[in-house]
């Protein structure tokens, strides 16, 4: 890997090498159509008293080499008036930039537009435009923005996107709809993050500078994928950068409440920690042995064969079960981009490489993980506890990222290959006081975790366009492969009860966990589109397909470890010292038990495929409306090998999901006026279940105590009579409705109102387990909607006063409505768990549906000196999160009063030098979920407090 990446920097520096040798200076630039936002090929670049010149290619760029002076440009298109680009400085060995140039159809009164090189680079004037003309609902951020605001990665970025908000700084929510309806694509492509359950990937990782656009899609046309609902974001690359750019970038975060702590919990790790990857320090025991040994195998004859490879296996342990305190540091990150594009005769190469490094600690004080449920009397409202654990934990946190790209152009088509590998280590380490009231008998316990986490995620994609001679054709096709891994190698959690530092099953045995998981993607592409003339009108018919294909092996080995007749003195590390282990002097110490053995419901192998076709047209049926009319169809099948832990239900690639649907898709856009749309738009889109959710598998996060229960397990009432869930997971239908009207003003400016419509058919919501405090399970509920308003305003204040120009106010804010109809089986039990007075309806909160969203702020933008800040708040209303079942009440989450502050300043004409400081949590709100019911206090789920973090960056263009 490191030949790989020091290879891929000397053929960038000998590129660069190159270009600065270059006698000439460069003008590049890239000329839109004002009406449509597309890119015009062909356009005529000349220069003003000299036989130079250049055309522009299928993406309206265009280059022309000049020796150093001022120059005078003139573009000319048929039918379209000329524009002259005046003052145009070409210095030597350097590229002078012209972007978001646009030209506008003929017009008698107008036939020549002048402007000057200093307002070239100053506004989102294009991606504006396709906004205002764009097929769907849409928003976004362009590159040209990256360079005003300093934003160091496209996580940062997104966030000044209407409706979008960021959850854990890394994963994209739209319009308050969690992950299972939002969806992340790489430049038109979905590739699985490093949580390949989640459907959008970690934004954080994609520094600004190889971004083209971020384009955030709030309705569906039939060329998506109809897996998602609240709005699809795609993050577009670039393949050729404007200019040279070499960057050198590092960051710094400190938190007075979990820097610099003398409290920080922590262990020993391996030598490659900081690398984010465990190089086999927490290598299992029993790797490599096919028969391992049982206590009860060896118990009787621990000398024979078996029971010295038992000995041998028990003593490999590593004995630590606790952590230690260590002061932390504070967060650092650093990076490193460069990239350059050169011609050569009349083709055009580019290249991106950017490697990112980021290392941070969080330390939480006081951390809370409860769970509550009704009392048994119905006359009694206040909740009671069944459990509760409140402690401290440290996790340290590393993301190592690199990305290359190659592109090539020529006259009709453009080559792309973009190479992603990401490498991510997490240990986490805490101290508990555990209380447990479910057992009959109130017991407390002393708490000690130790976990860590291994991701990796190698990602390749080609790409190709072609255009036939006139633009009449249009060919792209796309392919992906990937692979993702999760390892957590040895998990460890142990209970010593108090007050005597005993250990039993009723506390709970000492546990050791190895997980692991490693899946295969492979996505392909192919889309077609036709331009032609219908009612007279420029109009072009769009039809294609894609394919994808995923396959996951998952497997947990579970290890529990019985004491015998071993006493302890509370020191969670003198468990597993030798003395104490199980032997042939000591044949009633300390033995393991390997769960897994006989029966393994965590161990499976799942694989899905889908095959996409799509057909749509672009069209206007009368003047002013335009029109989008599509069909998508989706053969989506999904195979499972695995059982369940008594193996009464095996399935030996067995068919868990089958089906054929069709998704129709209806946009019509009214032109009110030059700068206002109505909007109208019909879809149908559906929500699937990921590989864990169509599975068996029992997944505990030690720390907060919680349990993930795959959906294929069949749930009844303690006596068997009665079906509370028949491990039936199915997908969920969508339809969307949606109609905005909005208006597009001068400098960036921009006022909307929308309003949107959405039915559920079957929804997937996260439900309590009755039978097992702590365990929660996907299940389909029944039908449901959601209906809601949104504004969106961004405006300058210059109509205050004209001195306020630079200054803008944003606001995005979201009112809804969400109802799901009950099934029977849940509304039972709400009636037969209700309290005095309480009256059960049939229809609840949707789960993970806000009630309402609140993003504002005060931004300053200062072009001309690059000084850029803001002021920001952003609030969700208390959403459900968790589905009560029986006497287990529903989770809601918190508002969280989020207030951020940014400050960002570029130095000099050139740029090179950016710093920016953010603040976040500026109110040190804590994050909580509550536990609510009827007439009773609201009780804490969890309760986690982030503390306020300050973030500083600095970057250098070398």
């Amino acid at each position: 890997m490191k030949n790989f990446t020091f290879s891929w920097i000397l053929i960038g520096f000998l590129l660069l090498s190159s270009n600065v040798m270059a006698q000439n200076g460069t003008i590049r630039g890239t000329i839109y159509d004002e009406g449509t936002g597309e890119p015009l090929f062909g356009v005529a670049v000349s220069v003003v008293g000299a036989q130079l010149g250049a055309v522009t290619d299928f993406d309206g760029d265009f280059e022309i080499q000049l020796p150093e002076g001022i120059y005078t440009l003139q573009a000319s298109f048929i039918s379209f008036n000329s524009l002259n680009l005046e003052e145009i400085t070409v210095n030597k060995g350097q590229v002078t930039l012209l972007d978001n140039l646009r030209m506008s159809e003929f017009t008698s009164d107008l036939e020549t537009v002048t402007i000057s090189a200093e307002a070239i680079r100053t506004t989102e004037a294009a991606l504006m435009t396709v906004k205002r003309n764009a097929t769907q609902l849409m928003d976004g951020i362009s590159s040209a923005a990256f360079r005003q605001i300093g934003d160091g990665d496209a996580a940062s970025a997104i966030k000044r996107v209407t409706g979008v908000s960021i959850e854990g700084g890394k994963y994209v929510y739209i319009r308050g709809l969690g992950d299972r309806y939002t969806k992340t694509v790489l430049n038109g492509v979905d590739i699985p993050g490093l949580d390949p359950d989640r459907n959008t990937i970690q934004m954080d990782i994609f520094p600004t500078n190889i971004i083209d656009n971020i384009i955030v899609s709030k309705s569906f046309t039939s060329n998506l994928s109809a897996d998602f609902t609240g709005g699809i974001v795609d993050i577009e690359t670039k393949d050729f950068p404007e200019e040279k750019t070499m960057r050198l970038s590092i960051g710094g975060g400190y938190n007075p409440s979990m820097h610099f702590n003398s409290d920080f919990l922590t262990t020993e790790g391996s030598a490659t920690d900081f690398l984010g990857f465990d190089n086999g320090f927490r290598a299992i025991p029993t790797q490599g042995i096919e028969d391992i040994p049982q206590y009860a195998d060896v118990v009787g004859n621990p000398g024979g064969e078996k029971g010295q490879l038992y000995q041998s296996i028990l003593k490999d342990f590593n004995p630590v079960f606790g952590g230690k305190k260590q002061q932390n540091l504070m967060n650092y990150n650093l990076g490193f981009s460069l990239g350059d594009q050169f011609a050569h005769e009349n083709n055009t190469f580019g290249y991106n490489f950017a490697i990112t490094y980021k290392n941070t600690s969080e330390f939480f004080k006081n951390a809370q993980f409860n769970l509550y449920a009704k009392p048994r009397e119905a006359d009694q409202s206040e909740l009671e506890p069944l459990e509760r654990s409140v402690g401290n934990y440290g996790e340290n946190n590393v993301l190592l990222g690199g990305l290359f790209s190659l592109a090539y152009k020529t006259d009709y088509s453009k080559y792309k290959l973009n190479f992603i590998r990401l490498q991510n280590g997490a240990s986490k380490v805490g101290n508990f006081a555990f209380e447990n009231t479910n057992l009959g008998a109130v017991f407390e316990a002393d708490q000690y975790n130790i976990e860590y986490s291994q991701r990796a995620l190698t990602n390749l994609l080609l790409s190709g366009m072609h255009y036939s001679k006139g633009g009449e054709w249009e060919l792209n096709w796309k392919i992906a492969p990937t692979l993702s891994s999760i390892d957590d190698p040895d998990v460890r959690v142990l209970r010593f009860r108090k007050p005597n530092n005993t250990i039993s099953t009723e506390v709970g045995l000492p546990q050791r966990i190895w997980r692991s998981l490693e899946e295969k993607n492979l996505i392909g592409k192919l889309d077609l589109a036709k331009n032609h003339s219908l009612f007279g009108q420029p109009a072009k018919l769009r039809f294609g397909s894609s394919y994808a294909y995923k396959q996951r092996d998952f497997l947990i080995q579970d290890f529990q470890f019985a004491t015998g007749n071993g006493t302890f003195t509370g020191d969670p590390n003198e468990v597993l010292v030798e003395s104490n282990l199980f032997s042939e002097e000591n044949r009633n110490g300390v033995r393991y038990s390997p769960l897994f053995i006989p029966n393994n419901p965590n161990s499976y192998d799942a694989n899905l495929s889908n095959i996409g076709l799509y057909a749509h047209s672009e069209f206007t049926p009368v003047a002013k409306l335009k029109a989008i009319v599509g069909l998508r169809v989706e053969k989506f099948d999904q195979y499972y090998t695995g059982s369940n832990q008594t193996q009464t239900i095996v399935y030996n690639n067995e068919k868990v999901l089958a089906d054929v649907d069709l998704f129709p898709t209806v946009n019509l856009i009214r032109s009110l006026k030059e700068n206002q749309n109505l909007r109208f738009s019909f879809s149908s889109t559906i929500a699937r279940p990921s590989f864990k959710e169509m599975s068996f598998a029992e997944i505990l996060d030690p720390i907060t105590g919680r349990t993930f229960i795959g959906g294929l397990f069949e749930e009844r009432t303690q006596g068997g009579t009665e079906v509370l869930w028949d491990g039936k997971l199915q997908a969920t239908r969508i339809n969307n409705f949606d109609l905005r009207w909005e208006q597009f003003l001068s400098a960036g400016q921009l006022f909307s109102v929308s309003a949107f419509y959405k039915t559920f058919d079957k929804p997937i919501e996260m439900v309590q387990f009755l039978s097992d405090p702590g365990a929660f399970q996907p299940r389909n509920v029944g039908n449901g909607t959601v209906a809601g308003v949104e504004l969106e305003m961004r405006k300058s204040l210059a109509f205050v006063s004209p001195s306020l120009e630079a200054f803008f106010f944003n606001f995005n804010g979201t009112l809804t409505s969400s109802k799901i109809q009950m099934s029977e089986a849940e509304l039972m039990s709400r009636q037969l768990t209700a309290r005095e007075g309480e009256k059960v309806v049939k229809t609840r909160d949707m789960s993970g549906q806000a009630p309402y969203i609140i993003n504002t702020g005060l931004s300053y933008n200062n072009k001309l000196s690059g000084l850029e800040a803001g002021l920001f708040y952003n609030v969700q209303g208390a959403t459900l999160n968790y589905i009560g079942f029986g006497n287990r009440t529903d989770t809601y989450t918190v508002p969280f009063h989020a207030v951020n502050l940014s400050l960002n300043k570029t130095f000099g004409a050139s740029e090179k030098i950016k710093a920016g400081i953010n603040v976040q949590n500026l109110l040190n709100q804590s994050r909580q979920e509550v536990f609510r019911s009827y007439n009773a206090d609201d009780q804490i789920f969890s309760s986690l407090n982030p503390g306020t973090l300050i973030n500083v960056n600095f970057s250098y263009g070398l």
